[in-house]
Formats: C-alpha cells, structure tokens, sequence
C-alpha cells in the first residue's frame, strides 16, 4: 500500500515525509485567482445543526475532524523546494491532543473564527492547539494525549508535546486575554473558536521558521488553495458570522476566500497579532486588542 508523503528537496537531497495511508493521486492545483469556483463548490451542502451542536451525519466535532484528517492527507500530496528542508505536520503526530482539543471545545456552532497564519514551533507544533502555549493547554484548556514525533525532526526544535518548557509568547499573550476576559475556557467557546489558515510548520536547515507568505509563489499557491478550502468548509460547519484576523495576513486570506465563495454575510475583521517580533505587541497587547474587540463589535460576545 502507498504512504501518502510530504515531498521535500533538502539543501543537499530529496528527503521524504510520510505522513498517513494511502497517496491519492496527485491533483493538478490552480491559482488563487483561478480557484474561485473551486473554493465556491467545495463548501458543499449546508451543514444542519441542532442546538447542542449535533449535526445530521454525528456531532459537529465529528464532522470538523473528518474534514481536518481529508486536508490533513491532501497536504501530504504538495511538494516544497530545497529551501524547506523540515516539514511538521501536528495534525498527524499530535492528532490526539488535538481531537482532545476539537471534542472539548467545539461541540456548537460559532459566532466568531478567530484566525492565525499557521503553528508556532513552541505552540501549535508541540501539542496541535492553535496558540498552544503549554501552561494555558495544560492548566487552563485541560488538554490531554500522548503527542507523537514528525518524520523527520530538527535538533534545535523537538517536539516534546505537553511537557514542552519553552514559553511561545504569542500564545501566552492571546489565551492570557481570554482567561482574563472570560474567566472560564467553556464561556469563551460558547461562541468563539480559534484555528490556524496553514496547519503546516517549515523550517529551513538551520531550523529557521519559514512562514507561508514566504515561500515561492510556485509553492505558496498550491497550499493557499488546499488551506482557502478547508477555511470555507468550517466557516460553513461552524455557521461563523464573523472571521477576525489575528494578523494581516490572516485578514487578507480570510478576505479573499470569503469574497471567493460569496458568503456575502460573513463579516472579516483584524486583531494586532500578538507576537513578540510584532513592535506594536511590546506596547501593551491586551489594551489594545481590547479596544479593537470593541470597536469591532466583538467583544459584546465574550463579555456579559
């Protein structure tokens, strides 16, 4: 049986992740321009739910990660150049701490996305939950499971699942707000959810982050239209009213896809990202997403 495989040129051989069961063929990808009646019909039918979250064909956390473990496989089928030498992939090695994550909290429909660009090495990638510092996954999320290792791992960025100690600030500083705000994980979810455009890390030989916008167009193009994609398909599950951006970058995906499939009643707004490496984050980052949460007409759903 064939293995469905990340394909990666390394900077000195082709290097080879696999990643799942069997490799479908592999599809021809186009543009993002081009790909708009694709992204249109890929939504598919209405998803119903009921009020405790139940969906016709099972419980929507059901439904979110079948369509997770479909775009986690179609992933596998993308091929990235010599300058991505290291590739993780948390769906697949720490797919039980994110189903913990998706069963735990995403039960019920949402009136808010809050959406990142893609994992960050000590967050995300170390336990499958978006803006996964590990002190709020462990003591305030309660998130549990075993978290496996990618194929192939670099020696500077280990995967060490719930016991990782090193601290991603980004993370620290969104679930800090949150906890802040809403005292208790299950009134924040009660109608905001939080996910990843890009659940892919890469990294290049030396171990540095290599973020999707940067990658070459002939490579970025492909995994925009699988990620546009899979955005619809939860904005859709998850009857979602607004998309706020935390990011720039994520605003401007979410703009596009959302124009793209005409979800005329989807509304996308923008949150300053909280990391460090972001000047304006140093400058007090909770006072001013707050004040932006407001100004957006959020906030009204977090707080009583």
């Amino acid at each position: 049986m064939k293995q469905n495989r990340f394909l990666v040129n390394s900077c000195l051989q082709n290097i080879v992740f696999q990643l799942g069961d069997e490799m479908q063929p592999k599809k021809k990808l186009q543009d993002d321009k081009a790909s708009s009646e694709k992204i249109r019909s890929s939504s598919g039918p209405e998803v119903k739910t009921s009020l405790d979250g139940d969906t016709q064909d099972g419980s929507l956390a059901d439904k979110f990660l079948e369509i997770m473990d479909d775009f986690s496989e179609e992933l596998g089928n993308l091929s990235f150049g010599e300058r991505v030498c290291y590739i993780y992939n948390p769906l697949q090695y720490a797919k039980e701490t994110h189903e913990d994550f998706i069963r735990k909290y995403c039960q019920s429909t949402k009136k808010v996305l809050f959406l990142g660009m893609n994992p960050g090495p000590f967050g995300m990638a170390q336990n499958g939950v978006p803006f996964g510092e590990r002190d709020h996954v462990v003591d305030w999320l309660k998130i549990e499971g075993d978290v496996g290792k990618p194929e192939r791992e670099h020696p500077k960025r280990q995967i060490q699942g719930l016991e990782c100690p090193r601290k991603e600030v980004s993370g620290r500083r969104f679930w800090d707000l949150w906890k802040q705000l809403c005292k208790t994980p299950q009134r924040f979810f009660e109608n905001g959810f939080v996910y990843n455009h890009c659940p892919l890390v890469f990294m290049s030989d030396s171990g540095k982050n290599i973020t999707p916008p940067t990658l070459p167009v002939k490579e970025r193009e492909p995994l925009n239209v699988l990620c546009n994609e899979m955005l619809i398909k939860l904005i859709t599950l998850l009857k979602v009213e607004v998309v706020v951006g935390i990011g720039k970058f994520a605003k401007e995906r979410a703009e596009k896809v959302i124009s793209a499939a005409g979800l005329d009643g989807v509304r996308v707004e923008l949150i300053l990202h909280p990391s460090p490496a972001n000047p304006q984050a140093n400058k007090g980052w909770d006072g001013i997403v707050k004040k932006q949460l407001k100004d957006i007409d959020v906030l009204k759903y977090f707080v009583d």
